[in-house]
């Protein structure tokens, strides 16, 4: 039997088969991709399709050796749906689309995908990006969260939800595109070394203080 996350596949309740999931950045999806998991759906008789709350479209119900011909067949990677690592960013419309938007939420959730999707660290990680202070894409409740102001990103750390959720803190604000980017990289770098195994961002903000993740961003707005 695989291994939870192996090749993309996720053991379902029944312990007999599989369900995938393919990285769908920040959700954004053509008609081509729509058709072509039609399709795979179609030739393996998947049990459900599911959209995700990290905006996959799972695929369930295959049997283990079909698994290496859907993946095939897709010919797309798996999202990080498993594991300790970087999961799918969410990103709401932003100013690309949405009429109160304040800033690209899109163009930063793909850039952020683009650096981070699938990165392994001490425990999983999740970002989110909203364009506006409405924060569809619920960055307070993401290790790291970032929401569009006027004036630029305001940076969240330390949210989560399940059994004990947290919404995050607010650590800096007034940021541009590439200052968001950079402090991202520099709380993402300083998790990584600091945390411990199994640790996330929201407990180790609880263990270490706001000031150390403080220190780390200080000169991204000056």
């Amino acid at each position: 039997m695989l291994k939870l996350g192996e090749k993309g596949a996720i053991p379902q309740k029944d312990k007999e088969t599989y369900a995938i999931a393919p990285h769908i950045p920040c959700g954004v999806v053509t008609p081509q991709l729509l058709r072509n998991l039609a399709d795979v759906a179609e030739k393996y008789n998947v049990q459900a399709m599911k959209i995700t709350g990290a905006t996959r479209i799972a695929m369930i119900g295959f049997k283990e050796e079909q698994i290496d011909a859907a993946w095939q067949d897709l010919g797309m990677q798996p999202g990080a749906a498993v594991g300790l690592c970087v999961r799918s960013i969410r990103a709401c419309p932003g100013n690309t689309y949405c009429k109160i938007g304040k800033q690209d939420a899109l163009g930063m959730g793909m850039r952020l995908d683009k650096a981070y999707h699938g990165v392994n660290l001490p425990n999983k990680l999740k970002m989110a990006v909203s364009g506006c202070h409405l924060n569809c894409a619920e960055s307070w409740v993401r290790d790291i969260g970032l929401v569009g102001k006027p004036e630029g990103w305001m940076l969240t750390i330390g949210g989560n939800v399940g059994p004990i959720p947290r919404i995050g803190r607010e650590l800096v604000t007034g940021l541009d595109d590439d200052q968001a980017i950079e402090a991202i990289a520099k709380i993402v770098a300083y998790y990584e070394r600091e945390a411990n195994k199994g640790e996330r961002l929201g407990k180790m903000l609880e263990r270490v203080g706001m000031e150390p993740f403080e220190k780390v961003v200080e000169f991204t707005s000056a």
